[in-house]
């Protein structure tokens, strides 16, 4: 499956579009994490336990993205587009979207 940010793929030709498909990923962050995360906030530097988890986040919301798109017979996803979002009464979940429109390359 090709996944791109841009509207379209170079040297290759559209032949179908599916329509817009999107995968989310909604984690919750941990007391362990954020104990973690807060010792680095005061000394500096970058928290590994919170990237670890963004990154985790994004890559279950391009698969699911991909497993739709896929389902409806594309080949590709064109205008990926991902979104971060905190959730929650004590902003302690983490949302990932990652949409795009599912095509047919030739």
């Amino acid at each position: 499956m090709i996944v791109t940010t841009t509207p379209s793929v170079e040297g290759r030709r559209i032949t179908h579009y599916y329509g817009i498909v999107a995968g989310e990923a909604i984690m919750g962050a941990n007391i362990f994490r954020d104990f973690l995360a807060s010792i680095t906030d005061v000394i500096g530097g970058r928290s590994a336990a919170y990237e670890d988890q963004l990154i985790k986040a994004r890559k279950m919301a391009i698969q699911e993205m991909c497993d739709r798109a896929a389902q409806l017979g594309a080949n590709a996803v064109v205008g990926v587009d991902i979104d971060y979002e905190v959730l929650g009464s004590s902003n302690g979940m983490l949302m990932v979207t990652a949409s795009g429109t599912a095509v047919r390359l030739e």
